[in-house]
């Protein structure tokens, strides 16, 4: 049964005055579910709504985790690389760009290398509107980019390994 890790429980409990109402505590409280996981899943979002209680249920945190993007639903690769596919960015190239690191990495968006070290995944709108194509890995965000500068991106990522 899931719990909280030691740290994000100190979390939860500095965070639980701040949100005095009880449905803000959502998002917080699954990018610490996702922190400790990696993911978030059934399991990890019917303690979230046990956590915080009434009026939050199990089907209250699961409309808040798929409808952002930000959460991931399944285990994802070392590196989440997140290509935005919305109309900005499309427009831009941002489908050669998915084509490129997908045929680069031998999957498919949506997958994750065998090696459990990259995930792709196709997002829709990344904020970067005027920048595009963008990529998210991670934490940080890619700008402007070319099969070439993904490559260059890609080769940085294993340096870092």
């Amino acid at each position: 049964m899931y719990q909280f890790s030691e740290h994000s429980e100190k979390r939860f409990q500095k965070l639980v005055p701040q949100f005095p109402n009880k449905r803000s505590l959502i998002l917080p409280c699954l990018f610490l579910l996702q922190s400790d996981r990696g993911f978030v899943d059934q399991e990890g979002m019917q303690y979230i709504a046990e956590r915080i209680g009434s009026p939050v249920s199990l089907a209250h945190v699961y409309g808040v985790a798929t409808f952002y993007t930000m959460y991931n639903k399944k285990p994802v690769g070392k590196f989440h690389i997140q290509i935005c596919a919305n109309i900005s960015c499309y427009l831009a190239g941002s489908d050669r760009i998915t084509e490129h690191v997908c045929s680069k990495l031998g999957i498919q968006a949506g997958e994750t290398t065998p090696d459990n070290e990259y995930t792709v995944d196709e997002v829709q709108c990344l904020g970067a509107c005027g920048f595009g194509p963008v990529a998210q890995i991670n934490d940080s965000y890619y700008e402007e980019l070319t099969p070439e500068k993904l490559d260059q991106i890609l080769e940085s990522l294993k340096v870092k390994g």
